[in-house]
């Protein structure tokens, strides 16, 4: 049953990025009056999903625990490196790249290359995300 709930958490953490990311974060921008209130709405709802993603990974980490019966089950294993990976990339995002957009909006930095490094680290988060869901469902973990 730890296993199903496991999968369900995987999903939970990928379709969430899909959706903020692919869907919400886009509208935004094309129906909120003005860029400005766009980017505000959107970094509250990227540190929502920072939130979210530590809280998926940190339940996945402990239902695949190493210890348990992860020695025969090499998706699991495999996934595993993913949520690290995810987990890395979610952290570095939210409390190293955002103070730095934040900063560079004040005082004119290179705003564009933050943004960009940005977005190619929660699509690399978003990638993470479905290979561990990806491997989790290929699990011969008992269900």
């Amino acid at each position: 049953m730890r296993y199903r709930f496991g999968l369900m958490v995987a999903a939970l953490w990928w379709g969430s990025l899909t959706a903020l990311g692919f869907i919400v974060v886009p509208m935004l921008f094309t129906h909120l009056p003005s860029p400005a209130a766009a980017g505000q709405m959107a970094a509250k709802l990227f540190t929502a999903q920072t939130w979210l993603s530590i809280a998926c990974c940190m339940f996945l980490l402990l239902i695949y625990n190493p210890k348990d019966a992860l020695d025969h089950d090499v998706n699991a294993r495999a996934a595993i490196k993913f949520i690290v990976s995810g987990l890395l990339l979610v952290v570095l995002v939210e409390f190293g790249l955002s103070p730095r957009i934040v900063s560079a909006r004040t005082d004119g930095g290179n705003l564009k290359l933050l943004h960009a490094l940005g977005s190619a680290m929660y699509f690399g988060q978003w990638l993470c995300a479905g290979f561990a869901l990806w491997r989790l469902s290929r699990s011969n973990s008992p269900v």
